[in-house]
């Protein structure tokens, strides 16, 4: 029997570039609304939200991809924990899933059963039901699930609804397109595999069940398109680069991202103190979630209320090698400099490091939430999150100062 490659490079980074996806979204013909779509792809959302009765609706999403880690029963973990995270992002529950499956019929059958067995495991670890699916014999592994959750109308979470003064919690480390790189080419240490294995595999349900308790503006589950790119979609910020999506300056070097004052960063990443207790939470915020946030990210786009961000590299959770990778081996992916050339002149850089520009900018497979939350609850939001063992932080804050992403120290 021929050799099996079963990780040829995979997961978010195997996933189709924002300008390409703009392109075409943009070119789509104009759909009539139904009144009961209340979440569509017209906001970049992470799902569909489309309500049933006046107390119920349905959430929807699919998600599937490549192999990005060489042992079968690992992927499927992580491909069904990714799929479902968009549900979670959008504030419902996973219920129903369905298995999508591409896979030579040639090779060992083995391995398609560990690949489904991964998943179906993540699936009633979740609280849904696997409810069958559909396979197609192809020529390369591609796995993951269509995902039906449910979530009171009044209660669903979008991308777009960030307010000024709101604080950005991130709930899991970045770099694992990164560290997956490395580890492709059998050049990452097994430990620096395990803690990014460990990550993508920890549902998202958990970080979800508490920022279920408390007023959210905004959320996201950060996936291909990098913390960045999510977070300019929180935002509601249009493309102002101008060119070619993939040109690159007259020097070789990737465009896009301005730069002031850049130096070298050599301290590690740390989290911030998070033992402040503040009042102000309770489910009463979310009561007109859905409203709100259509309304905002409707004026955020449009660009006559332009919202911006500073993010603070010192407190971005991220895998312990990464900078390593990056510094000295250059491992970084082909989607992270699209999503930096997408982007463009959204991203200001100040005294921030070239690693630490390509792990915002790196894709993650089954990343963690993104959440905009008001500041006198934030502190609280991540003490709580925290207990649960997550590696999470408080990583920047929105404002109505600037129209793009600020990155500093």
């Amino acid at each position: 029997m021929e050799q099996i490659e079963f990780c040829k490079g995979g997961g978010c980074t195997a996933k189709l570039g924002p300008d390409i996806l703009d392109r075409v979204l943009s070119r789509l013909p104009a759909q009539k609304r139904d009144p009961d779509l209340l979440v569509g792809f017209d906001t970049n959302d992470d799902a569909a939200v489309y309500r049933v009765s006046e107390d119920r609706a349905i959430v929807q999403t699919l998600d599937f991809f490549p192999p990005m880690v060489d042992d079968p029963y690992l992927f499927g973990q992580i491909a069904a924990a990714n799929a479902m995270s968009d549900i979670w992002a959008m504030g419902g529950r996973p219920v129903t899933a369905l298995n999508i499956v591409c896979f030579p019929q040639s090779w060992d059958l083995n391995i398609l059963g560990r690949i489904m067995q991964g998943g179906a495991e993540k699936v009633a670890e979740a609280g849904a039901s696997l409810c069958g699916g559909h396979s197609i014999n192809d020529n390369d592994v591609k796995y993951g699930l269509s995902v039906t959750g449910l979530i009171e109308p009044a209660r669903v979470l979008t991308n777009v609804g960030a307010r000024a003064g709101d604080r950005l919690i991130l709930t899991k480390p970045l770099g694992t397109g990164i560290v997956c790189t490395a580890g492709r080419v059998k050049a990452a240490d097994p430990a620096s595999m395990d803690e990014a294995i460990r990550s993508m595999t920890t549902l998202n349900k958990y970080a979800a069940k508490v920022l279920s308790r408390y007023e959210v503006h905004a959320c996201t589950d950060v996936t291909g398109f990098s913390l960045l790119g999510h977070l300019s979609e929180m935002l509601g910020m249009k493309r102002r680069a101008s060119g070619s999506p993939d040109a690159e300056d007259g020097g070789g070097q990737v465009a896009g991202g301005r730069q002031a004052g850049q130096t070298d960063q050599t301290s590690d990443m740390t989290l911030p103190d998070s033992t402040g207790q503040t009042a102000g939470a309770g489910l009463a915020g979310n009561s007109n979630q859905t409203d709100h946030a259509v309304q905002a990210g409707s004026r955020n786009q449009s660009g006559s209320s332009p919202l911006g961000a500073v993010l603070h590299t010192s407190t971005v959770p991220h895998f312990k090698w990464v900078r390593e990778f990056v510094e000295e081996d250059f491992f970084i992916t082909a989607n992270g400099q699209r999503n930096r050339n997408h982007l463009g002149d959204l991203v200001e850089f100040h005294n921030t490091a070239f690693w630490q520009q390509e792990l915002l900018f790196d894709p993650q497979t089954s990343g963690g939430l993104l959440a905009a939350v008001p500041n006198e609850i934030a502190d609280e939001v991540l003490t709580e999150i925290k207990k649960l063992g997550l590696p999470c932080s408080l990583i920047g804050e929105v404002t109505d100062q600037l129209d793009h992403i600020l990155v500093t120290a």
